[in-house]
């Protein structure tokens, strides 16, 4: 894979996750998935992440007959039983995972630490708190961007926090969402976003 293509491929991957886990999906994301148009790797990658993307194309094979809105309202019911509740069985925040911050606690200014020191400010359009786990690839994607820029120091950005943030939490996080999803899609999301973190840690490592 050339650089360009590289480049390409890890901004899509977190697209897709931000579109997948931001809020409820929405009917045009849920016709593109149903359409194909979402790429997916070719060949192996990583386990977690070759398992998600089988997971995922068989959701698409299940469903590419029936109605955009029947499956949004599916996926609309899913995402808001595990992550909106009441009392939802998914927490998509770093700090309750931490067992060094309290949840939504001074944790949350440490991520925030990290984002400034990359010069960059989470989007307003995520209402959530600042460790959720949208706005930390939001970061992550800024990133990459900057690093197909020829900003080489977002590389070492990068690499602490994946170590200092992002993979702290992605084992106990997705296992969660595993374990508490009904849908073989949030499933197959859950394994997509273990597998690009290390995806990300491995690239990362070798970039240094």
């Amino acid at each position: 894979m050339d650089e360009r293509a590289l480049y390409e491929s890890r901004l899509e991957l977190v697209d897709f996750l931000v579109e997948a886990l931001h809020d409820v999906p929405d009917e045009e994301f849920v016709e593109r998935l149903l359409s194909g148009d979402v790429r997916t790797p070719d060949g192996e990658v990583n386990e977690p992440l070759d398992r998600g993307f089988d997971a995922f194309r068989t959701f698409v094979e299940e469903r590419r007959a029936s109605d955009a809105s029947e499956v949004r309202d599916a996926l609309e019911r899913e995402y808001t039983r595990l992550f909106v509740g009441p009392r939802p069985p998914v927490v998509a925040h770093e700090t309750y995972y931490r067992e060094d911050a309290d949840y939504l606690g001074e944790g949350v200014a440490e991520v925030e630490a990290s984002y400034g020191a990359a010069g960059w400010a989470p989007p307003e359009e995520y209402p959530e708190e600042n460790d959720f786990v949208v706005v930390e690839l939001a970061f992550l994607r800024h990133l990459i961007e900057q690093q197909r820029h020829g900003a080489d120091e977002a590389v070492g950005f990068e690499r602490v926090f994946l170590d200092e943030h992002a993979l702290t939490w992605v084992d106990a996080f997705t296992d969660d969402l595993r374990d508490q999803a009904d849908s073989r899609f949030y499933r197959a999301v859950a394994d997509i976003y273990a597998g690009t973190l290390t995806f990300e840690d491995e690239l990362v490592a070798g970039l240094r």
